[in-house]
């Protein structure tokens, strides 16, 4: 079963990462599947190690925003086909 917090929702601006949240409500354990980072580069005309690259900030910001926030744990499903 999927619990859903009003707390978390869709990052698309910098200020959502550092929401702050009480202990009530703060889950713990978040998962996030990572994936088309390729595809936006391509996209948007960049090389697809840009795409990556970027992927590797965005995770370094969920990683902070979880840590602030009292997530205890954290998985990142990094894995495509398209990879292999």
């Amino acid at each position: 079963m999927i619990q859903r917090s009003n707390s978390f929702k869709t990052i698309n601006k910098r200020s959502d990462l550092y929401r702050n949240m009480v202990a009530s409500n703060t889950p713990k354990h978040i998962a996030i599947i990572m994936d088309g980072n390729g595809r936006w580069a391509a996209q948007n005309k960049l090389p697809r190690i840009e795409g990556h690259r970027r992927g590797v900030e965005a995770v370094k910001r969920a990683l902070r925003a979880a840590q602030e926030n009292g997530v205890k744990n954290l998985t990142l499903y990094a894995f495509s086909v398209e990879n292999w």
